[in-house]
């Protein structure tokens, strides 16, 4: 268990040793400074040209919005052909069949807004054309969508008045070229230097030792699973994601997919702080992210190290933790973390079945979706996390009665009426979907082709589950529930395109809103927003949000199957 455990320590301190100077590099790309990838520049040009952007045209935070909007449409038209069309286009060796509409829909929005839950097994309902022309492309530019809307919101928060807020194409190209496909390169080659595979041949046959014949599938696994993981997109080419051997061979294999999850938005958070030179600030925000992960990481580890109570009273030695639906070569510790990791940021990639996790495990899962901003997505996560402070300022100036500031910009009622919107609206998706798939179940369980194989609290939690997941754009799911119906792939759908883009176009909005105010120099009347103090508030803020918004569900599902173990 120590082993365990240091393995742990291990995969969180090497995060922020690497994501630190990251960051620094990260601000150099958006300010436009000398960095060692400025060999790209003329990649990116030729991109503009045959594309005929203007990438040194300023936007305001309406026209990138717009331009956001539009290429996702392209790219979720273009998915939308290919997944429809798999079964007779090239690179088809195993004979895979075209989705039917409804997968379609559901799987096209699923990558474009990087949410990856695939409804569908990876090797048998995906071609390679599919994997790498459509998803893992999709793969990388959703990711590079969240990062430029955050360099967008970075480059609002400065101290000046303008309605300019940079390129949106330019911050989107850089993303690509200098950021995600530079670490994409180094994290393949480890991966197959590990063993896994990258091929286009078809399956492989293997005859074992007692004269069984199997099909065992294959591909160009390490390429997708690079972006996967560092775009925090999550979606697996196989159907049990990185519990395959296949798709995380080795312990090193495991712990660079691991590290690749929280990489970029841990390094974000930096981003910030030198982008806007306030230091401060960004450890302050990286401090409360820490602190929320930690105290979802920490008891979710204990947990599953512990095991399960019910079957150690059967005589069952538990000594290696909750092991059911987990790989032994991975053990109890890396597979809580790697919950934990994957589910605070919108990654939703699994190494072990979520479904299998103690019923608290499980919460605290749902938890790290509910709040979604202990670090995040990539870009999305700092999004989010500006909504709350946005909130904790508005707050703070009221209980000591002073105009509510944030970095010499006034709050006013118009933000804080965006604020408040784009907090509920998840509540609303999460509770309401629940609500309406649990009243459709209790009405008639076999109407929908019976997807919910568990009755009773932990089924509860599965639909819970799903629509949560679907919010926070993260992807992972209880595997218990059979999502591959025309129900939930169009439900969860409609949910991952609202949740997607109404948390981007909110913040963006009011750091848009905001840059376009005067700007109040400090004086010693101003609230300081980079103090542990504010910390705290913030910390409080997101507590009470999060309590008052899915205490209620939870109880009914998690905490209810908690207490009917005792």
């Amino acid at each position: 268990m120590n082993t365990e455990i240091f393995g742990v320590i291990l995969m969180f301190v090497l995060t922020l040793v690497l994501a630190i100077p990251f960051g620094r590099y990260i601000a150099k790309v958006y300010g436009g400074e000398k960095s060692m990838l400025d060999f790209f520049a003329p990649l990116e040009n030729f991109f503009f040209r045959i594309c005929g952007i203007d990438a040194k045209r300023e936007m305001n935070w309406k026209e990138s919005m717009v331009a956001l909007l539009a290429i996702n449409m392209l790219w979720f038209l273009f998915a939308m052909f290919i997944l429809m069309n798999q079964g007779w286009l090239p690179m088809n060796p195993d004979g895979n069949p075209s989705m039917s509409a409804d997968l379609a829909f559901n799987t096209a929005t699923s990558f474009i807004t990087n949410t990856n839950l695939q409804d569908y097994s990876g090797e048998t309902g995906a071609t390679y054309l599919s994997q790498l022309v459509c998803l893992m492309f999709l793969q990388f530019v959703s990711a590079a969508t969240g990062l430029a809307a955050a360099a967008i919101v970075f480059n609002a928060l400065k101290e000046r008045t303008t309605d300019k807020l940079g390129n949106f194409y330019n911050y989107f190209m850089k993303s690509l070229t200098r950021i995600l496909l530079p670490l994409s390169v180094v994290a393949a080659i480890i991966y197959m230097m590990n063993g896994m595979p990258m091929t286009f041949e078809a399956k492989d046959t293997i005859h074992s030792m007692q004269g069984d014949t199997v099909q065992v599938s294959r591909g160009p696994v390490a390429g997708m699973i690079a972006i996967k993981q560092l775009g925090t997109n999550g979606g697996g080419f196989f159907g049990v994601n990185s519990a395959h051997p296949f798709e995380n061979p080795t312990y090193l294999s495991n712990i660079v997919e691991d590290i690749s999850i929280i990489f970029i938005p841990i390094a974000m958070v930096f981003a910030l702080g030198y982008y806007l030179k306030r230091k401060r600030m960004a450890w302050m925000i990286f401090g409360i992210m820490t602190v929320g992960f930690l105290c979802l990481v920490i008891p979710t580890l204990v947990m599953e190290q512990h095991g399960n109570p019910e079957i150690a009273k059967m005589g069952v030695n538990m000594s290696a933790g909750a092991m059911e639906g987990k790989e032994v070569r991975l053990g109890s510790a890396a597979s809580a973390y790697w919950g934990i990791t994957t589910t605070v940021t919108s990654n939703g990639s699994a190494n072990s079945m979520h479904d299998s996790f103690m019923p608290l495990s499980g919460m605290n899962e749902m938890l790290a979706m509910m709040v979604n901003a202990f670090y995040g997505g990539c870009g999305v996560g700092f999004l989010n996390f500006y909504i709350f402070i946005i909130i904790a300022v508005f707050i703070s100036g009221l209980m000591v009665g002073r105009t509510p500031e944030f970095l010499g910009k006034k709050i006013e009622a118009k933000e804080m009426k965006i604020a408040v919107v784009v907090t509920l609206i998840s509540a609303l998706f999460i509770k309401g979907g629940t609500a309406l798939a649990a009243h459709l179940v209790a009405v008639n369980p076999h109407a929908l082709g019976g997807w919910l194989n568990n009755p009773g609290f932990h089924g509860f939690t599965e639909m819970l589950y799903q629509y949560t997941s679907a919010n926070a754009n993260n992807g992972s799911g209880f595997a218990g529930l059979g999502a591959n119906t025309p129900y939930w792939n169009i439900s969860t759908g409609l949910v991952m395109i609202l949740a997607r883009y109404i948390p981007i176009i909110g913040p963006v909005a009011i750091a848009g809103i905001l840059a376009n105010k005067k700007f109040i120099p400090a004086s010693s009347g101003t609230l300081k927003t980079d103090t542990v103090t504010f910390g705290v508030m913030i910390f409080a803020v997101i507590i009470i949000v999060t309590a008052l918004s899915y205490f209620p569900p939870l109880t009914l599902g998690p905490i209810a199957e908690y207490f009917s173990m005792h």
